[in-house]
């Protein structure tokens, strides 16, 4: 029986392969944060490009951290600069959308390690609710104005999808749900993933970075 951190490491984000060649399979590695504005933008047109992978070829999945633990409510300027990205993602992939109510209704926190936890620690209850609390944490942020920098949010989301609330609360100041999250942060810089969304595709030549294209998923299949 694996142990508590090989369940923690050892994922595949929403596409499982349920065959084990002796020969490992090309993977595609999405690293991303739950709380990164560009993520949540490529959404839907990762969804699609997800159904028209190879089946031989494993996705996994790896949280890459975007901004670190802080109770420091995020100054004015930082603020306006973040509203401002919101629109420019507006424009770029239309059909994206904010809710600028969370400016007024919460104290941001430029803090999104704990949303990052609270994705493994979802991960580690069932691996199957690993994207239904990345999904929930998104929505919650950018529709319906809530702050999942905070951990009544998150633990409310947890209970939303199906978790034990408990079990969730207890695994979020984990520390190995903590190192779990440390390790991903370090592979995904180690094979070459320093913005939000990364796609890397490793196959017997190596990594190589796979251009992220927020509107047409065939065209980031063609890369492959």
């Amino acid at each position: 029986m694996m142990g508590r951190k090989a369940i923690i490491l050892n994922h595949e984000c929403m596409r499982m392969n349920a065959n084990k060649p002796t020969n490992p399979l090309p993977v595609l590695y999405y690293i991303h944060d739950p709380m990164c504005s560009w993520c949540w933008a490529f959404r839907p047109v990762w969804i699609r490009m997800q159904a028209l992978l190879p089946d031989d070829v494993a996705v996994k999945c790896l949280l890459g951290g975007l901004a670190a633990d802080s109770n420091v409510v995020m100054d004015a300027e930082t603020q306006a600069m973040i509203r401002r990205h919101w629109r420019v993602i507006e424009k770029r992939v239309p059909g994206t959308r904010f809710n600028d109510d969370f400016w007024t209704r919460c104290s941001p926190r430029r803090s999104t390690y704990p949303a990052c936890r609270a994705v493994i620690a979802a991960r580690q209850q069932d691996q199957r609710l690993e994207d239904a609390m990345i999904f929930a944490i998104q929505q919650a942020y950018y529709l319906q104005a809530r702050n999942p920098s905070d951990e009544d949010v998150l633990i409310d989301l947890a209970l939303s999808i199906g978790l034990d609330r408990n079990q969730f609360h207890q695994d979020l100041h984990a520390p190995d749900i903590q190192a779990a999250f440390m390790q991903e942060m370090h592979m995904a810089r180690h094979i070459g993933a320093h913005s939000f969304p990364s796609l890397i595709y490793k196959s017997h030549g190596g990594y190589r970075a796979i251009p992220v294209d927020y509107n047409h998923a065939d065209v980031m299949i063609a890369h492959l």
